[in-house]
């Protein structure tokens, strides 16, 4: 048997552009952040301006931001085109744009919002597929590095995507979208060099949970296993630097929840 031990050549964050949907708060600032730590270019991308300037004046001259709906085609271009344009290429992206869902398939008021229905699949799910479409067709342009690669996107779904709950219809129904497609984009992507994994979270102590009341959030934190709390949203950004770092990983979706499954109690109509 040889004795020589072969290693993987990672991905050098250091220098690298990385693209940020939903970048200026929660876990998309959390991984612009940790990302900046390593040394890379960032663009988020957001539609709030007043968190996009606070966050790209925190971040420093490696940052800008772009105003972008990421269910418009030529608004998710246009800053793919101002990320080039400034930093050069595109070799990161990664997805947190995205809105919850809170209503019952048939509720006090009658059935489910059907406009409401399609916003949350056209944001979460369809938005997610416009800003891989073309931030894959930019790091297509890339020189390939190690194993030839060009590109890594990382999105966001949920733990919804396999254990919906109560009015999570809408929800479940777009992180599910997301999860379904990590596979076969990987593979659309792969003679690009550019790989695609999802990342389907727990609860994380984002700016939204923390609105929450602590009605809301005791069961919650009851009802992990262990470590016995939300998750932190540094830890979701240490996963998506792992993902880009790791050149064998790609198609994959990694569930980081500490529990097993998850109920929530409810007494009220949605």
């Amino acid at each position: 048997m040889p004795n020589d031990i072969f290693l993987g050549e990672e991905m050098d964050i250091n220098n690298k552009v990385a693209v940020i949907t939903g970048g200026a708060s929660g876990l998309g600032l959390a991984t612009a952040k940790l990302l900046k730590e390593k040394g890379a270019k960032l663009m988020l991308l957001d539609l709030n301006e007043d968190n996009a300037k606070a966050a790209v004046e925190e971040l420093g001259d490696v940052s800008d931001y772009s105003i972008t709906n990421v269910i418009e085609e030529e608004s998710v271009k246009a800053a793919i085109d101002k990320t080039v344009e400034k930093f050069g290429a595109v070799n990161i992206l990664v997805n947190c744009a995205g809105i919850g869902s809170a209503s019952k398939t048939v509720g006090r008021d009658g059935p489910h919002p059907l406009d409401y229905f399609k916003l949350v699949l056209d944001i979460n799910l369809t938005g997610t597929f416009n800003a891989i479409r073309l931030a894959a067709d930019a790091m297509g342009k890339n020189e390939p590095e190690a194993d030839n690669e060009c590109g890594v996107i990382i999105n966001t779904a949920s733990v919804a995507a396999f254990d919906g709950q109560i009015g999570q219809a809408a929800y479940s129904a777009s992180k599910g979208g997301v999860v379904g497609m990590t596979l076969p984009i990987a593979r659309d992507l792969a003679r690009m060099g550019i790989r695609n994994n999802t990342i389907a979270p727990g609860i994380f102590d984002t700016p939204l949970m923390a609105m929450a009341s602590d009605e809301v959030r005791k069961p919650l934190i009851e009802m992990t296993q262990f470590p016995k709390r939300l998750g932190y949203p540094d830890e979701f950004a240490k996963l998506v630097a792992q993902i880009i770092e790791n050149p064998f990983l790609n198609g994959e979706t990694i569930r980081p929840v500490s529990y097993t499954h998850l109920t929530l109690p409810t007494n009220r109509e949605v």
